[in-house]
């Protein structure tokens, strides 16, 4: 009786841990990257990309909602050009509204590159702009005409956009950009008039709606910057619905809107006391901008103020390489949580194993095999605990049941046994403690690393950061659906609970009933809980159990040798 209750309430809470993670696992830990492929009768292909579908009235339009290549038509453009990016600088306005990223593409296989910014009056309209505020003359505005120097951007050859008002100050933006997603923007005011003029530096970045990535309280997404040295992840685009306007004073540092994998940030000079603000403007639009200190400009002199732009991939060797060249924390862009000082080596070491290979896949396998190798002291204290438990069992057993009305007794007479026999029996928890932080930064890098977004493996493998999407559910792409969440177990999650299971199987069966039947269904549970996560993850975890179960086998059979050949009578020497 006392047997078939306990089974059923290991069934009932492993039915709590599954159900209970799908509802409550979205919350605290965001999913694997957006699924970009999916096996239809027995071939691997693309799932549409996340602009497909109709184009809903957003409300930072003038007017009616139109594409993107007839409003791009609508004004005098200049060209970017350049390996990472490409698109355009809007004339009437001087605004960079048009950028689109070169290294990078919606879905897996297509040849829709990501759009990252986008004009006013189309669909997620995004864009930043540079410019100055004046008071007593005419600053440039949204609809001012500027003249270009040129007709295309790039990195060998800067852009001047010039605009002259009536009272003869003139207004230039010398725009330059470098190979990757930095723009440099210096703000010229050239005063030809006869009164000195007051003028006030600013840059801002736009968006007319909320990022579609998700923010969780583990990966931030939305308006963000760098504040005095300090990032603040502490802003969500409901905080600026609800709150107002979030205003900051900072010298240097920087402020825009980040996504799981991109970047848009305005960036003053570094040297530079700036107001920044956070808000929703009445148009609906969220915006983020800094303004710097005012600038007095005496007749027949000028002043530049130096700013700049990133807007592309949150790639962490690039940030890095920015924040060496003097952009504050700009790798704090990329949310790496608590743990940051454990994160980035795993991630760097990751790179050096993928140019070592070429294939993040092996990366992952690689530095399994030196987080095992490294654990291997430990291990081996493990193992040997473990096997000394498992030939104590009988004895374990008779105690159990010499003293089953006794549960003192019975507890003094097995630690007795575990001194007499030089057992640990806690040293098994040891390696899976060690392991929890390594387990997780490598979930963190898999989440937010644009290095790991569509990273192929081998065979049906072609997304590391996207769950496996080869299911028996489906019969393996034979039937027409997408199973839903955790019971679209892919091929990984399979072998992560059969190879746990044996892993278990290996081990000393727990003396508790209870224990026992837990640890004979976590495996499955396991198994469902893993599926929806990156298959990254799942495959450094199946390469894990693999490894665990090859040293326990091998770290056994030595034990077991070594106990047989201290219980073996000594050979009598011959005469």
């Amino acid at each position: 009786m006392n047997d078939s209750r306990n089974l059923m309430l290991a069934i009932v809470l492993s039915l709590i841990v599954l159900v209970g993670w799908s509802v409550v696992g979205e919350r605290l830990f965001p999913p694997a990257a957006d699924t970009t492929i999916t096996v239809q009768d027995g071939e691997v292909v693309d799932l549409p990309g996340p602009n497909d579908g109709a184009i809903d009235p957003g409300p930072d339009s003038p007017q009616e909602l139109r594409e993107v290549a007839e409003v791009l038509a609508e004004t005098d453009r200049v060209r970017i050009e350049t390996p990472a990016l490409h698109g355009s600088i809007n004339l009437t306005g001087g605004r960079i509204d048009d950028l689109t990223l070169e290294r990078h593409v919606e879905t897996l296989n297509g040849e829709d590159e990501i759009r990252l910014l986008t004009p006013r009056g189309t669909e997620q309209a995004y864009f930043a702009d540079f410019g100055w505020t004046a008071d007593g003359i005419e600053a440039p505005g949204a609809d001012t005409a500027f003249t270009a120097s040129s007709d295309t951007l790039t990195p060998e050859s800067p852009v001047e956009l010039s605009w002259t008002n009536p009272t003869g100050q003139t207004f230039i933006k010398r725009i330059s950009v470098d190979e990757n997603y930095l723009f440099s923007v210096d703000l010229r005011v050239e005063n030809r008039s006869d009164n000195a003029v007051a003028v006030r530096p600013y840059a801002l970045a736009s968006r007319a709606e909320e990022s579609r990535d998700r923010s969780f309280w583990t990966v931030h997404v939305g308006p963000m910057g760098v504040f005095d040295r300090a990032a603040d992840y502490g802003v969500s685009y409901d905080d600026l619905t609800e709150d107002g306007i979030q205003r900051y004073s900072s010298t240097g540092g920087w402020i825009g809107f980040t996504d799981k994998y991109w970047l848009t940030a305005v960036i003053p000079d570094q040297d530079s006391r700036v107001d920044a603000r956070m808000m929703q403007v009445p148009s609906g639009a969220f915006q983020t901008d800094f303004v710097a200190r005012p600038v007095i400009v005496q007749p027949n002199n000028a002043t530049t103020y130096s700013a700049q732009l990133f807007a592309g991939a949150k790639n962490k060797g690039l940030l890095d390489q920015y924040e060496n060249q003097g952009i504050t924390l700009l790798s704090k862009s990329i949310d790496w949580g608590w743990f940051e000082w454990f994160m980035r080596p795993i991630f760097d070491l990751l790179r050096i194993f993928f140019d070592w290979t070429g294939n993040f896949g092996v990366a992952i396998i690689m530095m399994t095999i030196l987080v095992r190798a490294i654990l291997y002291p430990v291990a081996n204290k493990q193992f040997r605990s473990m096997a000394g438990m498992r030939r104590v069992q009988p004895k374990l057993k008779k105690l159990q049941e010499r003293y089953k009305d006794d549960k003192q007794k019975l507890q003094q007479e097995m630690l007795k046994l575990y001194q007499e026999e030089k057992i640990n029996p806690v040293a098994g928890c040891l390696p899976i403690f060690i392991q929890i932080p390594i387990f997780y930064a490598l979930y963190k890098v898999l989440l937010v690393s644009v290095e790991m977004r569509h990273q192929p493996f081998a065979l049906w493998l072609q997304d590391l950061s996207a769950p496996d999407p080869l299911t028996p559910v489906n019969l393996f792409g034979l039937l027409p659906f997408e199973p839903w969440g955790p019971i679209a177990i892919g091929i990984l999650p399979i072998l992560l609970g059969i190879t746990m299971w044996l892993q278990f199987r290996l081990n000393p069966a727990p003396m508790d009933p209870m224990q026992k039947q837990i640890f004979g269904i976590m495996p499955w549970v396991l198994m469902f809980i893993m599926a929806p996560f990156a298959a990254g993850l799942q495959l450094y975890w199946v390469t894990s159990n693999i490894l665990t179960i090859a040293q326990q086998k091998w770290l056994y059979h030595r034990y077991d040798l070594e106990k047989e050949g201290m219980g073996k009578p000594a050979t009598p020497a011959k005469s």
